[in-house]
């Protein structure tokens, strides 16, 4: 049960309904997390602004869902973790070997293997890697700004991974169980 009220409809801040609408148009539903951040408008918007940029990158879709994946097992968020199953199997078309790999922090592609990583000690260490790490990813081919999308991957992440465990938000995607121990 949310612990953070979804509104119904009519009950949705005038300003959050065209955005809400928006989401309805490109995903044909909206997701719960949504309808959650709905409650502040800002919240929406700057969650969707900030979404639809990072979309706008060169890391693409596959490699944005992986660090997803990573992220929802290490911040132990059960929305997330769900949503981004869903997505990296029927959107970035994923396979269930890169998903488990995905979900440990690393990916059975040699080049995806040195974001993923990388975002998953960017979340672990809070942003306090050392040179090393940021010299690995950047020899695994990875460009000054495409270090910069994998941390702002991170961030996002993390930023609905919060929300959805502070509000306890209904998953309305098939259920994945959680790997890692807390």
């Amino acid at each position: 049960m949310n612990r953070i009220t979804i509104p119904a409809a009519e009950l949705t801040p005038a300003a959050s309904r065209p955005l809400l609408e928006a989401v309805n148009k490109q995903l044909g539903v909206v997701p719960n997390l949504m309808k959650v951040l709905s409650n502040s408008p800002a919240a929406l918007g700057g969650y969707l602004s900030l979404n639809g940029a990072i979309g706008k990158g060169t890391l693409g879709a596959k490699t944005g869902e992986r660090i997803a994946l990573a992220i929802a097992e290490i911040n132990r968020c059960g929305y997330c973790l769900a949503a981004h199953t869903y997505l990296g199997k029927n959107v970035a078309k994923l396979d269930d070997a890169e998903i488990a790999a995905n979900r440990g922090g690393t990916s059975t592609d040699h080049k995806a293997d040195a974001a993923v990583r990388f975002a998953a000690k960017v979340a672990q260490a809070r942003g306090h890697v050392s040179d090393d790490d940021v010299q690995i990813v950047k020899d695994a081919g990875y460009s000054d700004a495409e270090v910069m999308e994998i941390v702002v991957h991170v961030a996002l992440n993390t930023l609905t991974n919060y929300v959805n465990e502070v509000a306890q938000t209904e998953i309305d995607f098939p259920a994945v169980e959680l790997l890692r121990v807390a």
